[in-house]
């Protein structure tokens, strides 16, 4: 393994870092939802209702497709890369 090639596996690796850091500063949540149910409770008259609200949550479905693209990325680079032998 060359120089190149080991600052591409490198940056592979940080980039898994970073997108597990991401993903559990996020709530660990499984699957990526875009709403989530709220329960909102009206003042006046003591009853509550359930709304959905836009919020987008983080899941660990794409952080493992931005893992996946990543890895094929990564290696791509690394077979161009690499030291050829005459």
């Amino acid at each position: 393994m060359n120089k190149t090639q080991r600052y591409i596996v490198s940056g592979f690796i940080v980039t898994v870092i970073v997108l597990l850091i991401i993903w559990i500063s996020a709530g660990s949540e499984i699957f990526t939802k875009t709403q989530v149910l709220v329960e909102r409770k009206d003042e006046l008259f003591g009853w509550t209702e359930k709304v959905w609200e836009d919020k987008f949550i983080w899941g660990l479905d794409l952080t493992l497709i931005l893992a996946f693209c990543s890895a094929i990325i990564t290696g791509s680079l690394f077979f161009l890369f690499r030291t050829k032998k005459r």
